[in-house]
């Protein structure tokens, strides 16, 4: 452990944020970095407890209390590998994960948790700044090809690993660009997009293909995948929203969360917010725009509060939200 009084003598502490009437006029992130003096303390508060359960919590196995050690020693080279050893993407962990190493956190019991994500997110981009991400070398390939179907989250872990393996990845996505739901799923607040393009560059220069615009069943034929690779991943998402049977549902106005949500992060992007629609059976007539409206978010989730947030930077005129469970407890029971 770094620092064996560092829990004691420091609480928890998140970076500070950008004021809310900053960036409500922007899509960009608004969670700024620890300063070097805080990620210190914040890594010294780690008490490498003799059963880690953030182990356990954390579903990729991340070697927290490790890596929590060498950020405390500056250690920044160490601290990445033991990260990337049981992490294929950091740098969206970091952002966009639930975290529930921290619920799992031991010093949790009686005190605030470590603030597992965030310096997970410091490991990585410290690591980009100081050039020790870079491509791997394959040192034999297997021979053997494998078409990945879905480009998100789970595909190019999928693809990653593979790669890794020797074997030479194809990934076939069916929107014009990889990502999945980090591309147009997760606005651009919560998750920049320079992020997954930098992943996805470094993904290429290791030897994975990508295909875009290539909608397996529709444009790509089965067939021809299981004729030319020896395997095939299917890791595609769900586009199927979960409806609301009930009297008002066909007024206007009434639009699935994935539809909102997509059309802003192409328009963040430059693009055709009417190509590629993620709901199949609703082609978007219109821009859904909440520029000036009363907008009922239903649904308390993080995809609701990405429309909370999304309905902000459009200048709703309000914006409600409904929840089918209690509120939950503002602090750990």
């Amino acid at each position: 452990m770094g620092k064996p009084t560092g829990f004691l003598e420091f609480t928890r502490e998140l970076p500070t944020k950008r004021k809310v009437e900053e960036r409500v006029n922007d899509h960009k992130e608004f969670i700024n970095r620890y300063t070097d003096e805080k990620l210190n303390q914040q890594s010294g508060r780690c008490m490498n407890c003799g059963v880690p359960f953030c182990h356990n919590g954390c579903p990729l196995g991340n070697v927290i209390p490790e890596f929590n050690d060498a950020v405390y020693r500056k250690e920044w080279k160490e601290a990445y590998e033991i990260l990337a050893s049981t992490n294929n993407f950091p740098e969206f962990t970091g952002r966009i994960c639930p975290a529930p190493c921290e619920t799992a956190c031991v010093l949790g019991i009686n005190q605030p948790a470590i603030t597992i994500e965030e310096i997970e997110k410091h490991i990585i981009e410290i690591a980009f700044d100081k050039g020790f991400v870079q491509p791997k070398k394959i040192n034999k390939r297997s021979g053997k090809k494998v078409a990945v179907v879905g480009s998100g989250p789970a595909g190019l872990a999928a693809a990653a690993q593979l790669n890794y393996a020797g074997h030479t990845v194809t990934v076939f996505e069916r929107d014009d660009r990889p990502g999945g739901l980090l591309r147009y799923g997760i606005p651009d607040f919560k998750l920049e997009k320079w992020v997954v393009d930098r992943r996805i560059k470094l993904m290429e220069e290791e030897g994975v293909i990508f295909k875009c615009n290539a909608n397996v069943g529709v444009n790509v034929n089965v067939n021809d995948l299981l004729r030319e690779y020896h395997a095939v991943v299917l890791a595609g998402g769900s586009t199927v929203p979960r409806d609301l049977n009930i009297p008002g549902r066909e007024l206007k106005g009434v639009h699935y969360a994935m539809e909102f949500l997509k059309q802003q992060n192409k328009r963040n992007a430059n693009l055709d917010p009417f190509a590629n629609p993620t709901i199949e059976s609703n082609i978007y007539p219109t821009d859904i725009l909440a520029n000036n409206k009363n907008v009922v978010v239903i649904g308390g989730g993080d995809t609701g509060s990405d429309c909370v947030g999304t309905s902000n930077r459009h200048k709703a005129r309000s914006v409600s939200q409904f929840e089918l469970l209690p509120m939950p407890p503002k602090e750990r029971t």
